[in-house]
């Protein structure tokens, strides 16, 4: 049997907001994200929410120039393209996370309870959850989560 990695995905409020109503379908990052098409995903929503707000999947990895990035996809970014540049001002490659199978949490997971269970940092970006991260968010890929579609 083997075990699924998890993918904790740190997302501005206004960005997880536009994925859980599914007009933002791609998510732009600087760094390759190393997951393969399936993996789990749970969305963060950084300061000042700073709570898990929900999950989803990854349908695909795929990287390009900035400008091949985004002839393709800039209605699915939710960015204005002055956004896109900024962001990835110093970087030749643009990495789109492609999302599916989005749910919304019943109710947002404070970052403070996810504080009680165990020591809990969100990350800057991404990073995979931990056997040490607390239960609750481990919790939240399999079926059993509180979730809505």
């Amino acid at each position: 049997m083997t075990i699924e990695r998890t993918l904790l995905l740190s997302l501005r409020p206004r960005f997880a907001d536009a994925i859980l109503a599914g007009t933002k379908t791609i998510e732009v990052r600087r760094r390759p994200v190393n997951a393969s098409a399936g993996t789990p995903i749970i969305l963060y929503a950084s300061s000042p929410q700073r709570a898990v707000v929900g999950t989803a999947r990854l349908a695909a990895v795929h990287s390009y120039d900035h400008n091949t990035a985004w002839r393709r996809h800039r209605h699915t970014l939710g960015l204005a393209r002055r956004e896109f540049d900024d962001y990835l001002e110093g970087t030749s490659q643009v990495y789109l996370l492609h999302l599916g199978n989005v749910c919304r949490l019943n109710q947002p997971l404070p970052l403070q309870h996810l504080r009680e269970d165990a020591p809990f940092q969100p990350p800057q970006s991404f990073r995979y959850v931990a056997a040490s991260d607390p239960s609750r968010l481990r919790d939240l890929v399999h079926p059993t989560a509180a979730l809505t579609s």
